[in-house]
C-alpha cells in the first residue's frame, strides 16, 4: 500500500496534470461521506487505519465533532499508484446538510470530478438530488459509491436478489437525474455504467469497497460479501484485505475522472466570462502552467496564527509566495506571501503551485469566495468568472446581542470574520433598533454559527429566538406615478409590475446579468422569457434579489450623468419594501420619463433618491402587494401504518402533500412542501407521530405568496417587530398618481 508522500515528491507529480485529479465527496446528510474520506486518508498513510472511519479527520471542528455532521469544506492532496503509476488526488470534503449547500456549490467550482455517496437503505434523498444537479451545473462528472451495504445484510436481512435489487433503482434513479440536469452533450456520455466500473458498493465504516471490474478480477461474488458480514467482524476484516474501500474509489477515480486539462477545454467554456479565442482563453482551456495566472477563490478559511487564508484553483499559470496579483472584483492589488497545500487542518508551505491545482494562499486578505485573482500584467483583459448560483436562500434571521456589553466590539469583529468565511451568512444591522441581525439557510446554520462564535472567537452572545425571514412583492402591474425631488426641479415617472417566473429563473441560472451585452441579454429574455425585445434592450440594472429597472424614456436632457444616482436610488428601495420593510423580490421597475435639473447642484443623491423610491413603493402599494414566504421540501420514508398521522401534520402546518409513491409493500415516500415558518418543530412532531420510525430529508424549494387571510396580520406583526407603526402606509403617503 503507498504511503504518504514527501511534500517535494507530491509537488512533482502535481506538475504533470496527466497524474493529477481534482475530486469532492457530496452527498445528504448522514450517508458517510467523511467517513468515506477517513478511509482514503487511512491509505495515504495520514491516519492510523485502526481509527479510519471513527476519527473523522476532515470534520477538524469540535463542533463539527459532536455534532457528526460536516459544516466546512475540507481539502487534502491524497497519493495513490494506479496499475503502478503515481497520482496526485485533490480532494474536498464538503457538507451535507441541506443549510450548507453553499459550501458545496463553492467547493464543486473548483472540481472535475464527484463520488456521490449514497446510503443503501435511505436510497436518494432531497439533499443527493440537490448536489448532483449542482455538480452538473458546474460540468462536475458524477461517480456513485453506494455506502452502508451492511445495513442491508445484517439489519433488513435481504437476500443477494433484494440487495441487487436495491442497487439497480439506486442506479436507475442517479442515471435519470444525470439525463435530466446534465448538459446536452454529457447526457449520454455521463451515464453510470455499472459493469465499467462507474459505480462502487461497500462499508465506509468497515473500509470495505468493491467494483464489479474488481470483484470479477479477485474472484469476489457478492454472496462472500453477505456470508463475510454473517460470519462476523474477523471476515469482514479479512474481506477488507480483497476488497478495500480506498482501492475501489480512487481507482475509479483515476480510471473515470479527466485529469485538469481535459475537464478544462469542456469547464471553461460554461464557468469563465470572456473569449474563449483570446491568448487568455486558450491558456486557460489547456491549464497552461506558463500561461498568466488566473486563480478562482472558493473559500475563505481564518487560520488564528497567520490570519486569513484563500483557498482556490489555480487554472492558468503558476502562483508563487511574493507574487503580486490583481483581484478582479475587490479592483486592488495584493501580494502572495506564502502558498500553500492543505493536508486536512494542516498546510504545508509549497515553492509553487502549478495550473490544475488547488492551492491555499496567505497575503490576499481582501479577497472573498469567488475572486479571481490575476497576474498584473493581464488585469485590464482578463474578465471574472461566472457567478456561482446557490440553491438556497438565507431565509431564517436571529437578532444576537453580547452577554456582556464590554464584548460589543469583539462581536462586531467576531460576525464580520464569520461572514468572511461563510459568505451565505448575511450580517445587517437594523437602523431602527440597533440590532445586529445574522441571516443564514436555516436554524441549524445559525446555531452552527453562534457555536463558531462561542468556540471560535470567544464570544457569548444571547440570541433571539429565529424568526423567518419574508419577501414583498406584487401580482399586477401599477399606473405611472411621479416622484419629485424634495427641492422639487427633478421629476421621475415610474411604474411597477411583476416579474414573470421565467425571467426570475433566467437571473438565478446566470444566464442574464447586469454586466452582459445589451442585445445579447435582449434575445434571451424576447427568446425564452416573451419580453418585448426593444423593451429588455433598455434594461439599466438588475438587483441580487431579483428585481429589473429598465429605462424607457426618450430624448430626456442630463439623464446619462444621474444614471447611476437613480440605479443606487432603485437599489436601495430593493432592499426594503413599503408593506413590511422586507426585501423586494421578482420586480419589474420602468422608468417611463424624467425632468432633470441642469445644474448638478440641484440633482445629487438627496433630492434623486426620494424621487427614484417614492413612485416605486406608491407603485407597489397599488398593484396587490404580498409577501412572498419560503417553502420548504419534505422527502419523508415512513411504514404505511403512520402515512395517515404524518399527512396530518403537513395539513396541520399549512403545507400540500405534492405525491405519495408506495416504495416497498410496508413503506411510502411522501413528497410534501411546508412553510419554513411551520418548521421549527416539525422534527419532534413527526418523530412522535411515527413512533421514531420515519425519516426524511429537507431543501429550499420556492417562494410562494403567504395566504391572503394571513397576510395584514402577519404585516402588522412583523412591522411591530421592527418597531414600525402597525399599519402598513398608504400610495398617498409617498406621492399623488399622475
Amino acid at each position: 500500500m503507498p504511503r504518504v508522500k514527501a511534500v517535494e515528491q507530491i509537488q512533482k507529480i502535481m506538475k504533470n496534470l496527466e497524474q493529477v485529479r481534482n475530486i469532492g465527496i457530496i452527498a445528504h446528510v448522514d450517508h458517510g461521506k467523511t467517513t468515506t474520506s477517513d478511509h482514503l486518508l487511512a491509505m495515504a498513510g495520514i491516519i492510523s487505519e485502526k481509527i479510519a472511519g471513527e476519527a473523522l479527520v476532515l470534520d477538524y471542528l469540535s463542533v463539527e465533532q459532536k455534532r457528526g455532521i460536516t459544516v466546512k469544506s475540507a481539502n487534502i492532496s491524497l497519493y495513490h499508484e494506479y496499475k503502478g503509476k503515481p497520482y496526485v488526488i485533490n480532494l474536498i470534503d464538503t457538507p451535507g446538510h441541506v443549510d450548507f449547500s453553499a459550501k458545496v456549490t463553492r467547493s464543486l467550482r473548483v472540481l472535475d470530478g464527484a463520488i456521490v455517496v449514497v446510503d443503501a437503505v435511505e436510497g436518494v434523498m432531497p439533499q443527493t438530488e440537490t448536489v448532483l444537479k449542482q455538480s452538473l451545473e458546474e460540468r462536475v462528472r458524477p461517480l456513485l459509491y453506494i455506502n452502508k451495504i451492511d445495513r442491508l445484510i445484517k439489519e433488513l436481512k435481504m437476500t443477494p436478489e433484494e440487495i441487487q435489487q436495491r442497487f439497480v433503482e439506486i442506479i436507475k434513479q442517479v442515471n435519470q437525474m444525470i439525463l435530466e440536469y446534465a448538459d446536452k452533450e454529457f447526457k449520454k456520455k455521463w451515464l453510470l455504467d455499472v459493469k465499467q466500473g462507474m459505480v462502487a458498493f461497500g462499508s465506509a465504516k468497515d473500509g470495505v469497497g468493491i467494483t464489479i471490474p474488481m470483484a470479477q478480477a479477485r474472484k469476489i461474488s457478492f454472496n462472500d460479501i453477505i456470508k463475510a458480514y454473517q460470519k462476523g467482524k474477523e471476515a469482514v476484516e479479512e474481506l477488507k484485505r480483497y476488497a478495500p474501500l480506498h482501492e475501489a474509489l480512487l481507482d475509479m477515480v483515476v480510471k473515470f475522472v479527466p485529469n485538469p486539462r481535459e475537464a478544462q477545454k469542456y469547464r471553461i467554456p460554461k464557468i469563465w466570462r470572456g473569449d474563449i479565442n483570446s491568448e487568455l482563453g486558450q491558456a486557460l482551456l489547456n491549464a497552461d502552467p506558463n500561461g498568466p495566472l488566473v486563480l478562482f477563490v472558493n473559500d475563505m478559511r481564518i487560520d488564528p496564527k497567520a490570519g486569513l487564508i484563500a483557498t482556490g484553483r489555480v487554472f492558468s499559470g503558476t502562483v508563487r509566495p511574493g507574487q503580486e496579483v490583481w483581484l478582479l472584483n475587490a479592483r486592488t492589488k495584493q501580494r502572495v506571501l506564502q502558498v500553500s497545500l492543505y493536508m486536512g487542518p494542516m498546510r504545508e508551505k509549497v515553492d509553487e503551485i502549478t495550473a490544475g491545482n488547488i492551492a491555499a494562499l496567505l497575503g490576499v486578505d481582501r479577497a472573498r469566495a469567488g475572486e479571481t485573482l490575476v497576474s498584473l500584467d493581464i488585469k485590464d483583459i482578463a474578465a471574472p468568472f461566472e457567478r456561482m448560483h446557490y440553491v438556497s436562500e438565507p431565509v431564517v434571521t436571529m437578532a444576537v446581542e453580547p452577554k456582556s456589553p464590554a464584548e460589543l466590539g469583539k462581536m462586531i469583529e467576531a460576525l464580520r470574520k464569520l461572514s468572511i468565511e461563510d459568505p451565505s451568512l448575511v450580517i445587517k444591522i437594523n437602523e431602527e433598533t440597533g440590532e445586529y441581525l445574522i441571516s443564514g439557510m436555516g436554524p441549524l446554520h445559525l446555531e452552527i454559527a453562534l457555536t463558531l462564535l462561542r468556540e471560535n472567537f470567544g464570544v457569548e452572545v444571547e440570541p433571539s429566538p429565529p424568526i423567518v425571514v419574508y419577501r414583498e412583492t406584487v401580482r399586477e402591474a401599477s399606473k405611472v406615478f411621479e416622484g419629485k425631488s424634495p427641492n422639487k426641479h427633478n421629476k421621475l415617472y415610474i411604474s411597477v409590475a411583476p416579474l414573470n417566473e421565467e425571467t426570475i429563473q433566467l437571473i438565478q441560472k446566470g444566464a442574464i446579468r447586469e454586466d452582459q451585452d445589451a442585445r445579447e441579454r435582449a434575445k434571451i429574455l424576447r427568446d425564452e422569457a416573451g419580453w418585448d425585445y426593444d423593451e429588455a434592450r433598455r434594461i439599466w440594472a438588475i438587483d441580487e434579489n431579483y428585481n429589473i429597472f429598465v429605462n424607457l424614456t426618450t430624448g430626456v436632457q442630463h439623464l446619462r450623468e444621474v444614471k447611476d444616482t437613480i440605479i443606487q436610488g432603485f437599489r436601495l428601495a430593493m432592499r426594503e419594501g413599503p408593506l413590511a420593510k422586507e426585501p423586494v423580490r421578482g420586480l419589474k421597475v420602468i422608468l417611463h420619463d424624467a425632468i432633470i435639473h441642469e445644474d448638478p447642484a440641484h440633482r445629487g443623491p438627496a433630492q434623486l433618491y426620494p424621487a427614484t423610491w417614492n413612485p416605486i413603493y406608491a407603485g407597489m402599494l397599488t398593484a396587490r402587494p404580498t409577501l412572498l414566504e419560503p417553502l420548504q421540501k419534505l422527502d419523508i420514508r415512513t411504514p404505511m401504518d403512520y402515512m395517515s398521522n404524518i399527512i396530518a401534520i403537513i395539513s396541520k402546518k399549512r403545507g400540500r402533500v405534492i405525491d405519495v409513491i408506495n416504495i416497498s409493500a410496508n413503506n411510502v415516500r411522501i413528497i410534501a412542501e411546508i412553510p419554513v415558518a411551520e418548521s421549527f418543530d416539525l422534527a419532534n412532531e413527526l418523530r412522535s407521530a411515527s413512533a421514531g420510525r420515519a425519516f426524511w430529508g429537507t431543501e429550499f424549494s420556492r417562494w410562494a405568496p403567504v395566504p391572503d387571510s394571513m397576510l395584514l396580520d402577519l404585516v402588522r406583526k412583523i412591522r411591530q417587530r421592527k418597531g414600525l407603526p402597525p399599519e402598513p402606509p398608504k400610495p398617498e403617503d409617498f406621492i399623488s398618481p399622475f
